[in-house]
């Protein structure tokens, strides 16, 4: 039987890292940097428009895709199948994996392009849905699944609440193909891609989103002097969701494969809040020694946090091939993931 497994990670995050003071002084909004780095985690970003810098995510993704495959000496040529995780892509249509697939292969070749958008729940949706696929298509022997993040795009000025907490910022991985004997039956790494569960219930999609732009709000002269577009925090959301979602979610997961808890070596969760990720810790009864934040040096970068808190804890040491890891993201609408791997 053949598995997916991860063969390389790459990151990429513009400019240079922008703390909470200087955040301040560049858009002119006010938090308390010391409630907001002790609860939400985050110290520091990097945002290409702050930056001077002319990037987006299709800049992002080429960048961490790129990085991903020098790390394993793989050639874009190699690649069959390319898929952007995201809300924030380049355009409405055509897709950011489209860009991708021919910014990396240089134009026409045998291979599929195309995004997944789950709000940030993207990427582990992505990784669930490219490795089920490369499972049972024995051509498909590598893939790129990115995660991309370029939110600051569509933030207002004056948003205290945008520029306090998004940044910019793609995690990709690199997906192998792998046949059963190639590894044998008692190689503790073989494992790959085991299993994902996942919620959604789309009555919440009115809290926060990028709301115009779509078939339902064309962005028109009047909703632009109306200030109707960009990011849009329609209500608030419910602070101890995440705490109340992620427990059973990873329950859910290990009982579906079959799996016991004290098996898995790693957590990692979406990187909006370090007290929410503390408490759900404490609730499976692990110690935060189990996983890895990335807040504190890149802010939220949503659907790339993921990624990017894996190539952070696999360039550190703190996780290494044959472990047993667990993904776990929330995105907005609302959408929920949870998917088990072994690196």
């Amino acid at each position: 039987m053949a598995q997916s497994v991860i063969k390389s990670t790459g990151i990429y995050v513009p400019g240079e890292a922008i703390d909470n003071g200087r955040m301040m002084k560049l858009t002119g909004i006010e938090f308390d940097a010391v409630k907001h780095e002790a609860k939400l985690g985050i110290a520091s970003r990097h945002i290409a428009r702050l930056s001077g810098l002319k990037e987006s995510s299709a800049d992002f993704a080429e960048k961490a895709a790129r990085a991903a495959l020098e790390k394993a000496h793989v050639q874009p040529g190699e690649v069959g199948l390319f898929v952007v995780a995201t809300d924030t892509p380049e355009y409405i249509s055509p897709a950011t994996g489209i860009l991708l697939q021919g910014r990396l292969q240089g134009g026409e070749h045998e291979s599929r392009a195309f995004d997944v958008g789950a709000s940030c729940a993207s990427f582990v949706t992505a990784l669930d849905m490219v490795a089920r696929l490369q499972v049972s298509d024995p051509g498909l022997r590598y893939a790129l699944v990115v995660g991309v993040y370029n939110m600051p795009a569509y933030i207002r000025d004056g948003d205290s609440f945008g520029w306090s907490i998004f940044a910019d910022g793609a995690g990709a991985v690199l997906l192998e193909r792998v046949e059963e004997a190639e590894r044998g039956q008692d190689n503790p790494h073989r494992a790959g891609y085991l299993e994902g569960v996942f919620r959604a219930d789309g009555t919440q999609w009115d809290y926060v989103g990028v709301y115009a732009g779509g078939t339902k709000k064309p962005v028109t002269r009047e909703l632009l002097e109306q200030g109707k577009y960009g990011l849009e925090l329609l209500q608030r959301l419910p602070g101890d969701r995440n705490v109340k979602l992620w427990p059973p979610l990873v329950r859910r997961l290990l009982e579906k494969a079959k799996v016991p808890q004290s098996a898995v070596a790693h957590y990692f969760f979406t990187q909006i809040n370090r007290s929410v990720i503390a408490q759900v810790m404490e609730i499976l009864g692990e110690p935060m020694g189990k996983t890895t934040t990335v807040m504190e040096k890149y802010g939220y970068t949503g659907s790339a946090c993921i990624p990017m808190a894996l190539h952070e804890a696999l360039g550190s040491g703190r996780v290494r091939k044959g472990d047993l890891v667990v993904l776990v993201a929330s995105g907005a609408g609302l959408a929920v993931g949870a998917s088990l791997l072994r690196l």
